[in-house]
């Protein structure tokens, strides 16, 4: 069983080192903080890191990571990738210096880069991968209230509140499984939902300016300078695609956020209803799940280009399927 292989590879190393994407979500942070509190509560005498740099101000109640690793620490250590379908997504890339790594990922696999790979596409979270290997090593591993929150934080976030596909009856009862820990829900979905008047006002924004395309095709255009209006973060930005769905007749929706890198480049959240839309962010230097990608854009001319094979493929689609609402 794959997940008794990994705690066996856990339990030969006394350094660990877990690595998790660039641009953190919820998922990715709830995973790898998750996952190191087991170990932490496991394994005392090891020595369990988390690899990352990033901050966001929408996940600070769950606390920060100390970051500032020397490249000792690397060497001779297990290095454990979370949530990260490819190698050059890892956010930092000191995980070549380990001794051996595993990835954990729920994603579609397109790069087997670890010694040792569970990848899982059909489960909605890596969070929801993690309370799976708790739930198999339960006899060894321990668990508390704080590292059940951690896992159960990226479990509602990447399935949006339950409600995306791969959520399925084991997903519930995962969830359920970290819930008996103790968790605080409501408490939780305070932090994760409440807004503040000034999101509410950039929630407005995107109503007011989002575009329809002829068949379907809800998108929003989100510059620096609306960042700036709104006094958003980027995360704050990437948020905008959720506010498009459930627009009847809108099978696909997209949000184009600027980044402000000296590459000028342009982020793309991609969601979708009953077709996949990962292959289109493949080709625009991205990827993901089936209704739910990412992908990068440079310019006008490629947010245009991929907003109208976007309507295209929703044309298709419609003309080929019923029962799409």
């Amino acid at each position: 069983m794959i997940q008794r292989r990994i705690l066996d590879t856990i339990r030969a190393y006394d350094t660990v080192i877990l690595f998790r994407h660039i641009r953190i979500d919820g998922d990715c942070v709830g995973a790898t903080k998750g996952l190191a509190r087991m170990l932490q509560l496991t394994f005392p005498q090891k020595t369990v890191l988390i690899a990352d740099s990033q901050r966001s101000e929408h996940l600070s109640f769950l606390g920060h990571d100390d970051a500032e690793l020397p490249d000792s620490l690397f060497r001779g250590a297990l290095g454990v990738v979370i949530d990260t379908a490819t190698a050059d997504r890892i956010s930092d890339q000191r995980f070549r210096l380990c001794e051996k790594l595993v990835k954990i990922d729920h994603h579609i696999e397109r790069e087997p880069y670890g010694d040792i790979n569970w990848v899982e596409e059909e489960r909605s979270s890596a969070c929801e991968m993690i309370a799976e290997f708790y739930r198999v090593c339960a006899d060894e591993l321990h668990i508390d209230k704080q590292a059940a929150e951690y896992i159960y934080t990226g479990m509602v976030t990447d399935s949006g509140r339950f409600q995306y596909e791969g959520v399925s009856g084991e997903t519930m009862r995962l969830a359920g499984l970290m819930l008996d820990q103790g968790v605080d829900a409501e408490h939780l979905y305070a932090n994760l939902y409440l807004r503040d008047f000034e999101s509410l006002r950039f929630k407005a924004h995107v109503y007011s300016h989002m575009q329809l395309s002829e068949n379907g095709v809800a998108s929003i255009y989100i510059s620096l300078e609306t960042q700036n209006e709104f006094g958003i973060s980027f995360e704050e930005a990437c948020a905008a695609v959720g506010y498009l769905d459930g627009i009847k007749g809108c099978l696909c929706w997209l949000a184009f956020i600027e980044t402000g890198d000296e590459k000028a480049s342009i982020r793309v959240r991609l969601r979708s209803r009953f077709l996949p839309i990962n292959e289109l962010a493949e080709a625009y230097r991205g990827g993901g799940h089936a209704n739910a990608s990412g992908a990068t854009v440079f310019g006008e001319g490629e947010v245009q280009a991929l907003t109208a094979r976007a309507d295209a493929m929703v044309k298709q689609y419609k003309e080929t399927h019923e029962g799409w609402l």
